[in-house]
């Protein structure tokens, strides 16, 4: 196991070099230059201070100097300056929203975990019957349906004509510091609601058909009807014995869903005004600052590598002869 989890680590470490490497290089090969908000719009701008910001960034050193000095920079979560008007440290503006981005997606992955699991097993033991089909064209229904759109639906229906929920920011503007504890608590839930429904809508659709099939498979193997003719009752076959192999294909759904607690939050932050990561990272690519647009990128990466790294431990741990074929 030990073996097997150096080896994991090692490709990881190699292909995060591949991921700044190929992130650094594209970024440098768009139209125009990094500081273009700054210097082609503004009519004060001299050639002088041009260069003289071009210096202080370092963009006048040969590319793969700028990427060497920008590598050791990240190892020291030294991300630079950004290149918008106020020119912060990058990891400043980070960590301003980086807790609002973990708590939404956070509460986002527990809802999806919490519901699809249910629904999945109640749609396998039903497998064929109207209940499921209705159930199969809900989920695929939700799981094609675009979030932009669902969001602008939610924001219409229950913000604009009904006028039940806020359609932006995380709580209200006026009156906010007079509030009490709870008064503040549901005032963020209500704010939170048409959000949290936008990002767990489509992961539930996805988690819970992916369970279904993968439950309506075991029940079909030999050691289930073995259990059914020793007289098992049902739900100690389903929850005890299918259900722990019917969720191994989960592990890597899990770990792949790691990045969305960043990069998933792009499209639902942007729409209600959600003051977080997502939210920063559409701002950079607009504004095209690069140190912004590249620590989300190496962010999104780590979550993405280390999502995977857990999916390969968690199959391990879980299928013996994974680790007993690394051995061989």
């Amino acid at each position: 196991m030990f073996i097997y989890i150096i080896k994991r680590l090692l490709i990881m470490l190699v292909t995060f070099w591949g991921i700044t490497v190929i992130s650094f290089g594209i970024l440098h090969l768009a139209p125009g230059g990094p500081l273009s908000p700054l210097t082609d719009f503004n009519p004060k701008m001299t050639p002088e201070f041009r260069e003289k910001l071009i210096k202080m960034y370092g963009l006048d050193k040969p590319l793969h100097i700028q990427y060497w000095n920008w590598l050791k920079g990240i190892l020291k979560l030294d991300f630079g300056r950004s290149f918008s008007l106020d020119q912060r440290p990058v990891w400043d503006k980070i960590k301003e929203r980086l807790p609002v981005t973990l708590l939404i997606n956070s509460l986002a992955l527990l809802l999806i975990i919490l519901i699809s699991i249910p629904l999945g097993v109640f749609s396998a033991v039903r497998a064929g019957s109207k209940t499921d089909q209705f159930f199969t064209f809900i989920t695929l229904f939700g799981y094609a349906m675009p979030s932009f759109w669902l969001a602008l639906m939610l924001m219409m229906i229950f913000g604009v004509k009904l006028q039940l929920l806020p359609i932006s920011g995380l709580h209200s503007v006026v009156g906010y510091e007079q509030m009490t504890t709870w008064e503040k608590i549901w005032d963020w839930t209500r704010h939170l609601i048409c959000p949290l429904f936008v990002a767990t809508f489509g992961g539930i659709a996805g988690f819970s058909r992916y369970l279904r099939n993968s439950l309506v498979e075991v029940l079909q193997a030999d050691y289930i009807t073995y259990a059914r003719a020793k007289g098992l009752p049902e739900r100690v076959i389903i929850y005890k014995h299918a259900l722990r192999n019917a969720l191994l294909p989960m592990i890597t759904l899990l770990g792949l869903s790691l990045p969305g607690l960043i990069g998933g939050s792009v499209i639902f932050e942007t729409i209600f005004g959600i003051p977080g990561l997502g939210q920063l990272m559409w701002q950079a690519v607009m504004g095209r600052d690069y140190p912004v647009i590249m620590a989300n990128l190496i962010l999104v990466s780590i979550l993405t590598l280390l999502g995977n790294f857990l999916a390969d431990l968690g199959y391990a741990l879980a299928d013996p002869r994974i680790r007993l074929g690394e051995k061989r």
